[in-house]
């Protein structure tokens, strides 16, 4: 009983949540019409331009981080627009989904899950829209299922000569990986609480662009609940259109304040060496990383090939080894298993996950050297160490 109490989660969302945040959803309740709330709601949304690297406001919806692929769409395109779908893994083919689901006219390029976007091949096909039809490409900065992550920068490039909005769901990167919103001329930025923001589920968070805004006062698509003229309207008296997540926002105020301490580039330095820590040790149980190219491997989540029933890993790492991994999505569910470790999570905790992992792993009767993936782990996490 003990052990299951002291379970770790090591899932790429919802993450763990500090104490910090915890505690401060215990406040009590106020006015979410009065001063109180909006000086709260103010400096959670100034906090937030600092982690978008945005001039620009930063919208707070409450609802999963999803909710902002509609919102992206709803309020900056019009009926029927073409819509280029960049897909590397179940999160771009769900985004896909809700852009036909809505109308447009959604093309889908799709890569091998595994590999990056090429941004050579976004161009090309740019290129051949010579009467601009396009009006947006919608891309994933960190695709959580298969634990790739896109360069975005080039993509940008390939976009801005074309014309079209670039929209970016960074669900899972925003805080945890380097994403320049205003420097790289994205378009629509989007991501939820639950992830490198360390708090629990329940806020969609994005951003628009001076150029985003300027469409969405062209947009006939009907929307309501993410409306972002309501919203930008009720934002410059720091309130919201409709009854705010007030507890949640809270621990919102909370996280960012941890990750001020730490600053955003500690906590891109922070992934950066758990990414490094943990694909050292699945490559040292003799594993194989789902990521085709590590260049383009994830720092914030950890896909790995696995030699067994996935399922079977995960149930025997949870119940006997107390550690909590993530199954695949999709057409993967029955080749892969994730190790999330983005947000409230430190080097210690990837060096547990590793060890449980192989433990698991020998029980369930693969070859494995108990104590090898750690030992590669704690290699690099010395080296980082030595400088």
């Amino acid at each position: 009983m003990m052990r299951m109490e002291k379970s770790l989660l090591m899932i790429p969302g919802p993450t763990p949540i500090p104490p910090q945040v915890a505690a401060a959803m215990t406040q009590p309740m106020l006015n979410h019409r009065g001063e109180a709330f909006s000086a709260l709601f103010a400096e959670v949304s100034t906090k937030l331009q600092k982690v978008f690297r945005t001039a620009q406001p930063v919208y707070i919806f409450p609802g999963a981080g999803s909710g902002g692929w509609e919102a992206a769409l709803v309020n900056t395109l019009n009926p029927g627009d073409a819509v280029l779908s960049v897909s590397i893994g179940d999160f771009g083919e769900r985004w896909h989904k809700v852009a036909v689901q809505l109308g447009f006219a959604v093309e889908r390029l799709r890569f091998e899950p595994g590999r990056a976007a090429d941004p050579e091949r976004i161009a090309e096909r740019l290129a051949q829209d010579r009467e601009r039809r396009i009006k947006a490409v919608l891309i994933q900065h960190n695709e959580t299922s298969t634990g790739v992550t896109n360069d975005v920068r080039a993509i940008a490039r390939a976009v801005r000569e074309h014309g079209a909005l670039l929209m970016v769901d960074s669900v899972s990167g925003l805080g945890a990986l380097p994403l320049e919103m205003d420097e790289w001329g994205l378009d629509v930025v989007l991501t939820g609480a639950q992830k490198a923001l360390m708090c629990p589920p329940g806020l969609s968070i994005i951003a628009f662009s001076e150029r985003a805004r300027a469409a969405a006062e062209k947009s006939a698509m009907p929307k309501f609940y993410w409306d972002l003229k309501a919203a930008h309207s009720s934002l410059q008296k720091w309130q919201t259109p409709y009854t705010p997540a007030i507890s949640l926002l809270h621990a919102l105020k909370a996280a960012l304040e941890l990750l001020e301490t730490e600053t955003l580039e500690g906590s891109w330095a922070r992934h950066r060496l758990m990414g490094e820590m943990c694909r050292a040790g699945v490559k040292a149980m003799g594993l194989r990383l789902l990521a085709v190219d590590e260049r383009t491997a994830s720092n914030s989540v950890t896909a790995v090939v696995a030699p067994v029933d996935p399922k079977r890993l995960r149930k025997v790492a949870r119940e006997q080894f107390g550690v909590e991994l993530a199954g695949g999505q999709g057409d993967l569910a029955d080749q892969i298993f994730r190790i999330g470790h983005l947000g409230y999570v430190v080097p210690g905790d990837v060096l547990q996950a590793l060890a449980a992992t192989e433990m698991a792993l020998a029980q369930l009767g693969v070859d494995v050297q108990i104590g090898r993936a750690v030992a590669a782990a704690q290699e690099v996490w010395m080296n980082h160490v030595r400088g």
